[in-house]
């Protein structure tokens, strides 16, 4: 069995897809990761957006001027939608609950990748955000935090080694610069 090390060392952004659809138990399962995860108060602010139709996945990967072709051949999106009246720290909410989802999708074989919308613009300057929430009919109180593509991998990627951890990033007790002894 899969240990959480091994589950976060192999979790990779796969930006390709084969053309094999999902099971509804792995969405079913993906989705549960997302409505369980942690928030704060227990608020839970976010909702998402599932769009597995095609038509809809290849306008959602024109959203932003770079970075949201891997939604193109995926099996699903999840578009991660907020609240932001519903709690001061929707970012790390929503955050939080789309890692999950990541996280659940690696441990069913899949592959995920997230694609940034907040703060994100199209060619044309406009706001991704826009672009996402006029496509998808989302409400102008809402706020687009990422989407999510996942799908079976259609790409090799080697899992992280434990060399790339750097360890000179971590302080202990106070905070320390490289080559503090």
């Amino acid at each position: 069995m899969k240990t959480f090390h091994d589950l976060l060392f192999h979790r990779r952004s796969i930006r390709k897809y084969t053309e094999q659809l999902l099971s509804p138990d792995d969405v079913k399962l993906i989705m549960e990761a997302g409505l369980v995860a942690p928030s704060s108060k227990g608020k839970m602010p976010w909702q998402f957006v599932v769009v597995d139709d095609k038509q809809k996945l290849a306008a959602l990967s024109q959203c932003k001027d770079f970075g949201a072709k891997p939604i193109t051949g995926c099996a699903l999106a999840i578009v991660v939608v907020v609240d932001p009246y519903e709690s001061d720290v929707w970012i790390e909410d929503a955050s939080i609950a789309a890692f999950a989802m990541q996280l659940q999708a690696q441990d069913l074989g899949l592959g995920s990748c997230w694609i940034q919308i907040r703060d994100r613009f199209d060619n044309q300057a406009i706001p991704a955000e826009d672009n996402v929430k006029n496509l998808l009919d989302i409400p102008e109180n809402m706020r687009v935090v990422c989407i999510l593509s996942i799908g079976h991998v259609g790409e090799e990627r080697k899992a992280l080694e434990e060399s790339k951890c750097r360890w000179e990033k971590v302080h202990v007790g106070s905070w320390r610069h490289a080559g503090d002894e």
